[in-house]
């Protein structure tokens, strides 16, 4: 069987995308490399949402077919989505996978066994017909050993139109894939809001909702360790059952709109804490105005959900928010802030901000700069303008020039950074509970990283195994970490006693 590697890029949902399809092709048989050197095939998993994602996908495949041109390179993800023939001229690139079939990349490299490395595809619009492709497929995996003295050709394409799109393709994510401690459920995919600078919903179609039932099944599985038992007779040791989860999705607060009957996405959240075993979900992101008072209200009510929301701001001038096409202005947005700072004072809040859509002026800079300024913000992601093909923002004209982009960005920056260290610095002296994460690639023989729920990165003095709830008296701010010494451990295989006398973060 071929051994592979997934090379990752964007966000939380395509990032599950990718450990769904690790699990898969760990489920058929076949092996990850632990780089890409020493892989078969590489899956290379896309993001779209900006022209310098496209660039650092088109780099990668460059570079992974410099490195081995043996390798099969197959380019899935929302670039795959939207251009497909752009992807499938680049040398290497055996196949091209819309996000509309994503799902069956296990069964295409099935049917890979069947294609001789020298055939040739007969165009870069060669699709591949999906019918050919069959979930009970077992034919084995030939060597790719020679593929490096074929004539370069294109790629093959398989995709499609992603708003015919109706149930959200899924697989489970079974948890450890990618080296990660905490693993992310795709709950909810595709959006039905028109952003005028987001090209997303054109590569992820209509909202689409994972049933209740489904997702109630999948974080059961995730906390009972249940997911872990097909993969016992591997090399790799089982792993300890799920005390994080992260929910993830494009428009997570729409989730369940679409389905019959509709359910509320707090509504599924209480179904969560109530019929399953989870110590800490996590909320990827929420559009603000899905933030209502009663969510928060869900929020501060129990330890079980991290103090952390991503709410997406953009643009703190409502001139520029009609003109993206947001649903909200700003002091919307300001009383959402406020009410999460009122109930849950040491919550993590963090924000999405584009700088340079056109038309932006110095005033509505500054206006974005002063909001940010005068509310607990605790960290944001800044983003320069990126043109989008198919977005209403590229055909406006008034473009702000890139000098003034790169200058107002690393205001923003600056600005993050400042609101980064003062909350840092508002924990020293608390008790945080944390969860141990595994150490990167070179590792502190003197202290473990962990993440708190209010999404703060610390170092706890000792070594600690990964997964392992601890709770952390805070010391001292190190870099854009924090210290601490644990007063209160648990082990990954019992339940973590609640803390008496501490305030957990």
């Amino acid at each position: 069987m071929p051994t592979f590697f997934i090379e990752q890029f964007g966000c939380r949902a395509t990032q599950a995308d990718g450990a769904a399809l690790e699990r898969q092709l760990l489920d058929r048989g076949c092996t990850s490399a632990p780089t890409p050197a020493a892989a078969d095939i590489v899956v290379v998993n896309t993001c779209t949402v900006t022209a310098s994602a496209d660039a650092q996908a088109r780099d990668a495949i460059r570079k992974l077919h410099a490195a081995n041109p043996a390798v099969r390179v197959i380019v899935t993800g929302c670039y795959a989505q939207r251009a497909p023939e752009e992807l499938a001229a680049l040398l290497g690139v055996s196949w091209v996978v819309g996000n509309s079939h994503k799902p069956q990349i296990p069964q295409l490299i099935d049917s890979l066994s069947v294609v001789p490395p020298s055939a040739p595809a007969e165009s870069a619009n060669d699709f591949f017909p999906a019918a050919d492709l069959h979930a009970d497929s077992i034919a084995p995996f030939h060597s790719f050993v020679g593929a490096q003295h074929v004539a370069p050709h294109p790629g093959k394409i398989l995709t499609s139109d992603i708003f015919e799109q109706r149930a959200l393709l899924s697989a489970p994510v079974l948890g450890g894939e990618g080296n990660h401690t905490r693993p992310t459920l795709k709950i909810q995919d595709g959006c039905d809001s028109r952003c005028s600078y987001c090209v997303i919903p054109f590569v992820r179609g209509r909202s689409r909702s994972l049933p209740p039932d489904t997702v109630i099944h999948e974080i059961q599985r995730l906390t009972l360790g249940q997911t872990f038992l097909s993969v016992l007779s591997r090399s790799s040791p089982p792993l300890s059952p799920a005390r994080e989860i992260v929910l993830s999705g494009i428009n997570l607060g729409t989730y369940g709109r679409d389905l019959s009957p509709c359910i509320e996405f707090e509504d599924l959240l209480r179904r969560i804490l109530d019929e399953t075993a989870v110590e800490r979900l996590r909320i990827s992101s929420i559009e603000p105005l899905d933030v209502t008072q009663d969510l928060v209200n869900l929020f501060a009510g129990t330890d079980r959900i991290a103090q952390h929301f991503h709410m997406p701001l953009q643009s703190a001038s409502d001139r520029i928010l009609a003109a993206m096409h947001r649903w909200y202005r700003a002091e919307h947005y300001a009383r959402r802030v406020e009410l999460i700072h009122e109930r849950l004072p040491n919550a993590a809040i963090g924000a999405d901000v584009i700088t340079g859509f056109p038309g932006e002026s110095e005033a509505d800079h500054a206006a974005t700069l002063a909001f940010i300024e005068r509310l607990p913000f605790t960290y944001l992601h800044v983003f320069s303008f990126s043109k989008r093909p198919g977005t209403k923002a590229a055909a406006l004209s008034n473009e702000v020039p890139g000098a003034t982009m790169k200058r107002r960005a690393r205001q923003l920056r600056a600005l993050s950074g400042k609101k980064a260290t003062a909350f840092r610095q508002s924990q020293l002296g608390r008790t945080l509970r944390v969860l141990t994460l595994r150490p990167g690639d070179h590792p502190d023989p003197h202290s473990t990283p962990a993440l708190s729920s209010n999404y703060l990165k610390v170092r706890v003095r000792g070594n600690h195994p990964a997964n392992n709830c601890l709770d952390v008296l805070i010391s001292a701010e190190t870099g854009t970490a924090l210290e601490g010494e644990p007063i209160l451990s648990c082990t990954a295989n019992s339940v973590c006693p609640d803390s008496v006398g501490v305030s957990l973060g």
